[in-house]
C-alpha cells in the first residue's frame, strides 16, 4: 500500500472528520480534512489529493455534486463516498459514474481500508492530475 499520500476528507460531521484523520494517520498517510466542498476545492493542496472520502449530504455541495465538479474541472481524484442515508438510486449513479466505493455510516474500517488501498493504487503517480 502507498504511504505518505494525501487523502482528503470533506464531511460536515466534526466527529466523523476527527475519526477518519486519525484512521487514515494510522495508515500512514496524510491527511487534510474540510467541512464543506468549497473548503476542499478552494485547498492549495487539492492537486496533491490522491483520494477523496467525501460525504453524499451535505449543505451547498453534496459529496457526488463535488466529484462531478472536479471530473467537469479535469480532475479524476478516485473518490469514495460516504452516507448515513443511503439509498439504491445514489449508489446505482455513484458507482456508474465511476466511485470506487459508496459505503454506509457507520463505517466498517475493514471496508474503508480495502477502498483506499483500491483507490490510491489507481491513483498511483498522477497525484489526482487527469
Amino acid at each position: 500500500m502507498m504511504k505518505n499520500v494525501l487523502v482528503s476528507v470533506v464531511d460536515d460531521d466534526r466527529f466523523f472528520r476527527d475519526s477518519m484523520r486519525r484512521l487514515m494517520r494510522s495508515l500512514g498517510h496524510t491527511v487534510d480534512v474540510f467541512s464543506s466542498a468549497a473548503e476542499f476545492l478552494a485547498s492549495p493542496r487539492l492537486a496533491e489529493t490522491a483520494c477523496l472520502i467525501a460525504d453524499i449530504q451535505m449543505p451547498a455541495m453534496t459529496g457526488i455534486e463535488l466529484r462531478r465538479h472536479l471530473i467537469d474541472a479535469g480532475r479524476r481524484i478516485p473518490t469514495i463516498l460516504v452516507t448515513a442515508f443511503p439509498n439504491d438510486v445514489d449508489r446505482a449513479r455513484a458507482l456508474e459514474d465511476g466511485v470506487m466505493c459508496y459505503l454506509r455510516k457507520p463505517l466498517d474500517e475493514e471496508h474503508l481500508t480495502r477502498c483506499v488501498s483500491e483507490a490510491l493504487t489507481l491513483a498511483g503517480p498522477s497525484d489526482g492530475k487527469p
